[in-house]
């Protein structure tokens, strides 16, 4: 279940949460983060190919890309055993900010982005079917957990992808991670 929490950016222990769609939207959007459900328009197999998870998903990258101006699209899968998720994993944990919106839809799988805000930290659990849509300039740090499992299409305006501005913040390390 996605799953929202939004702390004072100086108090890690007291949490205002939201676990239903709406509310969830209704928060983010509230400090301009995009939130969204997609749904597939056809069935994808386990194993299927980053074609055709676009293709299912086609009608929704597409209006996306036009109204964003959106460049490039790409499938990213992570999976437990992968070689690099220590490294990986670590890179993402470190507040940053890019030049352009990051954007995420979750295929599959879950990962925790937290988005440091107007005094707050939004810390936003994204399952299969969840798009964010973390705006240009905005902290934020992503976790992928110990063990990851996800398969995100992911949307960038630079051609050459996740570029990130680390702030040297040392706020995320104050922060719940994600467990599993």
């Amino acid at each position: 279940m996605s799953e929202l929490k939004v702390y004072p950016d100086d108090d890690p222990g007291h949490p205002s949460v939201y676990t239903d769609h709406a509310s969830i939207r209704r928060e983010l959007e509230a400090v301009g983060i995009r939130f969204e459900r997609w749904e597939a328009s056809r069935p994808l197999s386990p194993d299927a190919s980053e074609a055709e998870i676009l293709a299912a998903y086609r009608d929704s990258v597409d209006r996306l890309m036009g109204e964003r101006g959106f460049r490039s699209v790409d499938v990213l899968k992570m999976v437990p055993d992968h070689p690099k998720k220590v490294e990986l994993r670590s890179k993402f944990l470190s507040e940053h900010t890019h030049s352009e919106d990051e954007v995420r839809f979750f295929v599959e799988g879950q990962g925790l982005f937290n988005i440091h805000r107007q005094g707050k930290v939004y810390a936003v659990r994204c399952e299969k079917g969840d798009l964010i849509g973390v705006p240009e300039g905005t902290p934020h740090w992503f976790d992928m957990g110990p063990n990851p499992r996800f398969i995100a299409i992911r949307l960038f305006t630079n051609t050459e992808g996740w570029v990130a501005h680390f702030t040297g913040n040392d706020i995320a390390a104050r922060f719940p991670y994600l467990a599993a």
